[in-house]
């Protein structure tokens, strides 16, 4: 079988103008990028925006992934050409694909065999410009705040505690934590920064959840930049930069329009992150897509417990959407590796594996009927499926009395995907959604973030550190209380945890810290190892050999310094040679202790003694040996 790539190149292209037309586009409705890209217009968007939605919405999502890989992307594309092959008038809205995974493990986001949106090659690099602009949107806010602190600080910002960071369109781990403004007094002012990925950006986030360029203006008016020296929260309307900003973002709020190889129109617009952010593609995309075609095909990244989640309770409560059904995508050995399979044997029949790993789906399954969506599952087919594995998914679904259709998409193309389109179209007609959010916003945050534990994640109960209670009752007091959630988690497992596959349940959900995405319009909680602090502690691990430490004065302070002499002691006894010191470095907002292996189990036997020890009682202290890292919660109330 040819290549993804060989596929795409050797599909003759229909000039973009004539798939246009074929959903009742105009050429005076497009600016071209080319032959074979455009972008709706600002007057034709705003009709759009407008107009009647006739579409049936179709969520597409998938089970927790896995290496064996699901194809999402590509199911998505196959059933919007197979809806077509029955006859019916479909329109496909997807993310646009980063750079960072695109040259990291996942490559391109464009489907794959005969399943693909083309010109594939544009799409997953530079495609129209949309994430170079939301970088340099976001860059500029990080400059111009460096520079009114340069030029004065009217504004009295306190640099500690700017959280506007930089972002490049990379995976650049160097660029994560770093120091700027070393050059001297005509340089900047000293501080910690660091890059995120642009599809984390609060900007990437705004563009996909605005309408308008108003509305764009006003989301970023809104967003919380630092606190003053009086620990007020400055926003970005008293830089009085929003009208710059969005000046920058102006071509890149309108959706953008291609093609898939069966010439089916995809509106490819907004790329955002599930795991991190709220993984969907733009409203506006979504709702031209509506205006324009009987059937919307539409994705959230990764799978239901993330990206569906979100789906339906943030983008479609903002962008008042009702989904007629949800398809949630499998593979037979994907099912087989959360079954406990590895991936070197996923090519063997295993029906056990199979039954043990069908609970991931279930999981998600019984999960979405609580949106009261109803749920037709996918099998994206492999050559390696066997008969006997492919009756005993039949007979798994029959148990959920949930629909099974197989699919063969990526080697057919929608003829493939014909008996899949007549279902979930037959499901679509039946008019029995009555899609409902898990949540009313109204529910305090804590409890939202319970409900989303609970209910989706199977979690027995929710711990929070007391930093992200203190930032939950601080948000709660500044109104944001009714925001929408947005879980920052792994995606490889329902739990934190990214090891604990198949369907996890009763474990503790840890909440390390919380998040305000006051401009998108939705309260993050960072939970496990998606925390991105504690990511680069781990980073750090491996190329630095101080230890790190906050809020540790006073008793328990000075304890862990005679701990840490007492080591250097002991080590340089031990090698009769001299050793470089640890030093200490004190951040004030951290709470972690960066530790060397030598050192960590050292602290180990240490911490099993003194735990017992009445004065340390009240001091929660957490050692990841894998990381080597030492999470210290010693706030007010806890210190000796």
């Amino acid at each position: 079988m040819l290549t993804d790539i060989e596929i795409a190149q050797n599909t003759k292209l229909t000039n973009i103008e004539e798939i246009a037309k074929s959903i009742g586009l105009s050429e005076d409705d497009l600016d071209l990028y080319g032959k074979y890209k455009a972008k709706i217009t600002l007057k034709k968007l705003r009709e759009l925006q407008s107009a009647p939605k006739k579409g049936k919405l179709i969520l597409v999502t998938a089970i927790t992934p896995t290496p064996a890989g699901e194809g999402k992307s590509t199911m998505s594309i196959a059933l919007a050409d197979g809806i077509r092959k029955i006859g019916k008038k479909s329109c496909l809205a997807l993310r646009e694909p980063s750079l960072g995974p695109c040259f990291g493990i996942k490559g391109g986001a464009c489907g794959g065999g005969y399943a693909q949106v083309v010109p594939m090659e544009d799409i997953n690099l530079h495609f129209t410009g949309d994430i170079h602009s939301i970088s340099i949107a976001n860059n500029l806010i990080a400059a111009l705040i460096d520079n009114h602190i340069q030029q004065g600080n009217q504004l009295n910002i306190d640099p500690r505690t700017i959280t506007w960071k930089r972002c490049i369109d990379l995976n650049d781990r160097a660029l994560r934590k770093i120091v700027i403004g070393l050059g001297g007094r005509t340089e900047g002012i000293p501080r910690e920064d660091g890059f995120n990925i642009s599809v984390a950006s609060e900007i990437m986030a705004i563009i996909c959840l605005s309408r308008t360029i108003s509305e764009l203006k006003t989301r970023l008016d809104n967003i919380i930049i630092a606190k003053n020296y009086s620990k007020e929260p400055v926003l970005l309307k008293d830089l009085k930069v929003s009208g710059a900003v969005a000046a920058l973002l102006k071509d890149t709020i309108r959706p953008n329009l291609v093609q898939t190889l069966e010439k089916t129109p995809a509106f490819i617009h907004g790329g955002p992150f599930a795991n991190i952010a709220h993984g969907c593609n733009s409203i506006n995309a979504t709702e031209c897509a509506l205006a324009l075609g009987d059937y919307v095909v539409t994705e959230a990244g990764f799978a239901a417990d993330l990206g569906a989640e979100k789906f339906l309770d943030i983008k479609a409560r903002i962008a008042d959407l009702h989904p007629s059904a949800v398809m949630v995508v499998a593979t037979i050995r994907a099912l087989k590796m959360h079954g406990g399979v590895s991936k070197d044997e996923m090519k063997i029949s295993n029906v056990e594996a199979l039954k043990k790993g069908f609970l991931n789906l279930k999981t998600h399954v019984e999960n979405l009927e609580k949106f009261k969506v109803p749920v037709v599952i996918c099998i994206n087919q492999f050559s390696t499926d066997t008969e006997e594995e492919i009756n005993a998914l039949y007979e798994e679904c029959k148990s959920i009395n949930t629909p099974v259709v197989l699919c063969t998409g990526h080697g057919k193309g929608g003829e493939g995907a014909k008996e899949l389109a007549k279902k979930v179209c037959e499901v679509c007609d039946s008019g029995i959604s009555q899609y409902q959010q898990l949540y009313p916003l109204e529910m305090p945050l804590e409890e939202k973030i319970r409900t989303v534990a609970k209910e989706i994640y199977r979690a027995k109960e929710v711990s929070f550190s007391d930093t992200a209670k203190k930032k939950l009752a601080e948000y709660t007091a500044m109104g944001y209380g009714n925001l929408p959630i947005c879980v920052a988690k792994t995606q490889y497992s329902f739990s934190h945890d990214k090891n604990l596959i198949c369907a996890p349940k009763d474990f503790i959900f840890p909440i390390q810290d919380v998040r305000l995405y006051s401009g998108a319009g939705f309260v993050v909680p960072l939970a496990g190892d998606i925390m991105k602090t504690k990511n680069q502690v781990l980073q750090a691990r491996n190329q630095r050999r101080d230890i790190v430490f906050s809020h540790m004065d006073d008793a328990w302070g000075d304890g862990f310094l005679k701990l840490v002499r007492k080591y250097n002691k002991k080590r340089y006894l031990k090698s009769q040679s001299n050793l470089h010191e640890i030093s200490i470095e004190i951040y004030n907002s951290h709470g972690i202790v960066i530790l060397e292996d030598e050192l960590l189990q050292y602290v180990d036997d240490w911490y099993e003694d003194a735990k017992c020890q009445p004065k340390f009682e009240k001091i929660e202290l957490d050692i990841l040996k894998d990381g080597g890292v030492v999470i210290a919660d010693v706030s007010e109330d806890k210190k000796d």
